[in-house]
C-alpha cells in the first residue's frame, strides 16, 4: 500500500518569480535512476514511457470494465507538488475501496505525468513526503519544467505555439506539438485506450474548469465539471481566463471528444484529499451502467 504524509508546508510564492535554469541531468540513462514505488501497490500497473530525462511515467490501475476514466496528477512535476501526492493518496484510497469501483468501470491514475520536474524539488520520481519538499522558489519553478525546459502542459495540440504563457512570463511549448515524450506519452495511451472521462489536478486556484478546443463546451464536458464541483465543495468554471493558455492537455482531450475536466487545488501544499474523493466517488456513480 502506498502511504503519504499529512504534514504541509508553508510557503511563499513571489508574483515575478525568476525564469527556469536547466533542469537537465548531465547523464540521461535508458532506464529510470529512481522509480515509482510500484512493488508498495498489489494493484496492476503499467509503464506509459520514459520523461525527457529517461524517468518512467508509470499508472496505476483498478478494476477491468470497458468504461474507463483517467486521473492525471504532477503534469508540473515539483512546482504542484502536491497534485502528486494527492493521486498517491487517491491510489491508496482505491486500494482500500476498489469494491467501490462499478464492474462495468477501470480507474486509471498517472500521479507523476512529470517525474524530471518532481525530482527536482523532492529529490524522487516515486512517492514522496511532504517534508523532502524543497521549498526554495526558484528550485520550485525549476521543477515545473521537464528536462527539456519544456512547460509540457505547453505541448499538446490544442492552440498549439512553440512559445506559450504562464503567469507573467514566457514559457517554452517545444519545438512541436507532442515533440516531448510525456506529452506523446498521454496521446498514445489516450489513442490506444480511449477514456471515456479524463480528470487533471492543478494547482493552484481552487475551483473546477471545463474544457473546449475550438469546439466550445460538450454537454458531458459541463455536467462533469458541476458534477465534480458539486461533490468536492469547489466552484464550477466554464474557462481559465487568467491568462491565455496554449497548447494545454485537458483541451487537447475536448478534441479529441473525450469530456476533461481541471481541477486546481487551492493552494501548492494541501491535497485536499477528502474534496477529491468526493468528486471521484461522484463520478463512479455517474459512469455506473
Amino acid at each position: 500500500m502506498l502511504m503519504s504524509e499529512d504534514s504541509q508546508l508553508v510557503e511563499n510564492e513571489s508574483t515575478t518569480p525568476t525564469a527556469p535554469t536547466s533542469a537537465t541531468p548531465e547523464a540521461q540513462p535508458e532506464q529510470a535512476t529512481t522509480t515509482p514505488e510500484e512493488s508498495a501497490s498489489d494493484e496492476p500497473t503499467s509503464v506509459l514511457g520514459t520523461s525527457a530525462g529517461g524517468e518512467v511515467i508509470t499508472a496505476y490501475h483498478f478494476g477491468t470494465g470497458e468504461t474507463e476514466l483517467l486521473f492525471i496528477g504532477g503534469i508540473h512535476g515539483g512546482y504542484s507538488w502536491n497534485t502528486s501526492l494527492l493521486a498517491f493518496e487517491l491510489i491508496d484510497w482505491l486500494e482500500e475501496n476498489e469494491d467501490k469501483v462499478p464492474e462495468n468501470v477501470k480507474v486509471t491514475i498517472i500521479p507523476v505525468l512529470n517525474p524530471d520536474g518532481l525530482k527536482v524539488v523532492t529529490g524522487t520520481t516515486g512517492l514522496f513526503k511532504a517534508s523532502a519538499v524543497n521549498t526554495a522558489e526558484t528550485v520550485r519553478i525549476t521543477g515545473r519544467f521537464n528536462a527539456n525546459e519544456v512547460d509540457i502542459n505547453r505541448n499538446f495540440d490544442c492552440e498549439w505555439e512553440s512559445v506559450g504563457t504562464w503567469q507573467n512570463r514566457s514559457v517554452s511549448g517545444g519545438d512541436t506539438p507532442f515533440s516531448e515524450p510525456e506529452s506523446a506519452a498521454v496521446r498514445a495511451y489516450v489513442e490506444a485506450n480511449k477514456p471515456a472521462a479524463g480528470v487533471t489536478w492543478y494547482s493552484a486556484a481552487g475551483g473546477v474548469y471545463s474544457s473546449s478546443c475550438n469546439n466550445g463546451i460538450s454537454t458531458e464536458t459541463r455536467e462533469l465539471t458541476n458534477l465534480f464541483a458539486d461533490a468536492a465543495g469547489y466552484t464550477a468554471h466554464e474557462e481559465f481566463d487568467y491568462y491565455e493558455i496554449t497548447g494545454d492537455m485537458v483541451n487537447w482531450f475536448a478534441g479529441q471528444n473525450i469530456p476533461a475536466i481541471s481541477v486546481l487545488l487551492t493552494n501548492h501544499t494541501d491535497t485536499e484529499f477528502s474534496k477529491n474523493v468526493a468528486g471521484l466517488e461522484a463520478m463512479l456513480t455517474k459512469y455506473t451502467e
